[in-house]
């Protein structure tokens, strides 16, 4: 939530109502309550603008709002129809709810085939959704729907059967039709499955039968043997990328020969290192080669002022993913939620009950097949007994990449845009030695945006040298140590 309203609580309105309270906002909006029949998107004329040029919405739906100085456009929409940033994920109450989301993609996605609606807002009385075009990787449809319909989790449509066991409250055939509404491909042996299970309950039904405590089935579903063997890729981090081959990958997709030697499933992990060196583009490819629903845990998600409240949120995830399972569970910024209890950086029984339930609920989920990543910028802040053998196996430190890496990364980020036949990379690298990945990511994007800009087809040199100067200059290159160590 911003912490700015745009408009303040008890702003007349030009249809007579008031403003009530703000809902959900993000860089360029705000969508809010009011004492009328209408909730009201908010935003400012150049976004709008850029709405009705690109043919999603027409600008004179739109009417003026000015407070003070500033000039607003406001879109209303009626109550009963959802206005919702895709990103707030909540589930669909029913298989209505979801053919209307996927009728807006399929609908959205004819107006623009380039724009991304991962971060874009839902306007089910328009069938519409707008995109926001921030800053962030582009999603494809596949996983904007599938992680719509199953409520927040990170999953593609394309993983038909694995989507179904996360909406029991939908039959197969029912889910064949929300996926293909939204002009998306299903499995031939959707048909197939759709015999084998029985019609969906109604979902409330379905939420109020979910035991307390959830129960993994007796036998998770474990991933199909493969042909031939499963090599995961992950350019700027060969160290990294070997670790995950060798420590999950093989696990996973080899299975049986673990097993017969007493390894069921892959042990616990933490990346450590400083801001930016890769460790969250890391996880979020791992994640997509393996293809499992993912439950994310960080202080803004589960953080609250309440007793037993952090802790009971903490559990809920872990409930939601051994029934999801296999699946992986993402602790973001581990220190906020697992510090030292013995530090005093946080204290009272509240923070002890906080890392107790990790402590219990950590080997309770690997045994039931739910990968653990953990992720921090402070790992000397972390409780001693979290770090142990039989919880985290695996302290993993990820440093700033090596010249050779930012190399390597360049390469795969630019292979897959078109680009001229000169450009020096030599420059290129000299200039991203030393910064963070995601400063390197930022380059390429924001070349590939001037490009655009400019009318031209292909990334060059011009290019990547604006978006190179865009960069800050008082960045001081510090040295630090390169890939990966473990800690002993």
């Amino acid at each position: 939530m911003a912490k700015d309203l745009w408009l303040p609580k008890g702003y007349d309105l030009p249809d007579g109502s008031k403003i009530r309270s703000l809902l959900y906002s993000g860089e360029e909006w705000q969508i809010f309550d009011t004492s009328g029949p209408n909730h009201i998107l908010l935003t400012r004329a150049e976004v709008m603008r850029k709405w009705h040029d690109c043919g999603f919405l027409y600008e004179n739906l739109f009417a003026e709002v000015s407070v003070g100085t500033q000039s607003f456009r406001s879109l209303s929409s009626h109550k009963k129809y959802a206005l919702t940033p895709v990103e707030n994920s909540k589930s669909p109450e029913s298989k209505v709810d979801a053919l209307a989301f996927a009728f807006a993609l399929k609908d959205s996605r004819k107006v623009s085939e380039d724009a991304s609606f991962h971060d874009a807002v839902y306007v089910e009385q328009y069938s519409r959704l707008l995109p926001t075009w921030t800053m962030t990787a582009r999603v494809e449809d596949e996983v904007v729907l599938g992680t719509w319909i199953s409520g927040g989790v990170l999953i593609s449509t394309a993983s038909f059967r694995r989507l179904t066991k996360l909406t029991g409250w939908l039959a197969v055939g029912d889910l064949t039709e929300i996926v293909e509404a939204a002009g998306l491909g299903v499995p031939a042996d959707a048909g197939l499955m759709a015999k084998h299970k029985p019609a969906a309950q109604a979902k409330t039904a379905t939420k109020d039968a979910m035991p307390k405590q959830a129960v993994a089935p007796e036998q998770p579903p474990s991933p199909k043997e493969p042909t031939e063997a499963k090599i995961f890729r992950l350019p700027g981090r060969a160290k990294l990328e070997a670790f995950f081959n060798e420590h999950v990958i093989d696990i996973i997709f080899n299975a049986e020969k673990y097993q017969a030697l007493g390894i069921d499933f892959p042990s616990a992990i933490v990346l450590h290192g400083p801001p930016g060196c890769g460790k969250t583009f890391a996880v979020e490819r791992l994640i997509e080669f393996i293809d499992w629903p993912s439950y994310s845990i960080d202080s803004g998600s589960v953080g609250s002022p309440y007793i037993h409240e952090t802790s009971k949120k903490i559990a809920e995830v872990f409930d939601k993913a051994i029934v999801g399972a296999p699946s992986v569970i993402v602790i973001d910024e581990m220190e906020s939620l697992l510090s030292d209890r013995r530090s005093g950086s946080l204290s009272g029984l509240h923070h002890v009950e906080e890392v107790a339930e990790f402590l219990r609920r950590i080997p309770e989920a690997i045994k039931n097949k739910v990968l653990i990543i953990a992720m921090t910028n402070m790992i000397e802040m972390i409780d001693p007994a979290i770090l142990r053998r039989g919880r985290f196996d695996h302290i993993i430190e990820v440093g700033m990449p090596s010249r050779e890496e930012q190399a390597s990364l360049v390469d795969s980020l630019l292979s897959k845009l078109p680009k001229a036949d000169k450009i020096n990379m030599d420059r290129v690298i000299d200039a991203l030695t030393g910064r963070a990945l995601s400063d390197l990511a930022f380059v390429i994007r924001e070349a590939a945006r001037l490009t655009a800009k400019a009318g031209r087809t292909k990334v060059d040199q011009e290019s990547i040298e604006a978006a190179l100067d865009s960069l800050p200059k008082n960045q001081e290159k510090k040295s630090r140590r390169l890939g990966f160590i473990r800690d002993e």
